[in-house]
């Protein structure tokens, strides 16, 4: 695994990391529920520059909300070529993947976390993806998993 200090990207699946994974429908379509620590630990690393990515097997509107409120431009939404995807957002950025992080939960991940530098998962992924993340947080996807690896690349930020 590479220095959290050498990485220049996070990209973060949707479902299941910066949500609980539940979808709720509504009349109005489907209706995600997102961690407030999560957003502000997401906005604080925007702040110092460092851009954030979100990939995502589906494309729902709320998040695409969620993305424009945090200031996210950086989106891959409706794909199932999440690895693809990972390459490139980082060509785009010219940056090469090992200095990518990615962090997902589901078997649909795995191709983008082993592409990338260093793979992440919430707790609550599936043991599989699991075992192959190089960083698996203490706390469940949608309840602040993401925060808890923001505040890992922003701690290796001081020392870099």
């Amino acid at each position: 695994m590479i220095q959290l200090n050498e990485i220049r990207l996070l990209a973060l699946d949707v479902d299941g990391v910066l949500t609980d994974g539940g979808l709720y429908y509504g009349p109005e379509g489907v209706v995600q529920k997102f961690n407030s620590a999560d957003g502000a630990g997401i906005i604080e690393l925007r702040r110092r520059g460092f851009p954030v990515a979100f990939v995502s097997f589906r494309d729902f509107p709320a998040t695409r909300r969620r993305a424009a409120d945090l200031g996210i431009e950086l989106l891959c939404l409706g794909s199932d070529e999440k690895a693809a995807a990972l390459r490139d957002i980082c060509k785009n950025l010219s940056i090469g993947c090992e200095t990518a992080m990615f962090m997902g939960d589901g078997l649909m991940d795995l191709p983008a976390i082993r592409t990338a530098g260093v793979g992440a998962c919430p707790s609550s992924a599936h043991p599989l993806v699991k075992a192959e993340c190089d960083i698996v947080t203490t706390r469940a996807g949608g309840k602040g998993a993401v925060r808890e690896v923001v505040d890992m690349l922003l701690e290796s930020l001081k020392d870099g």
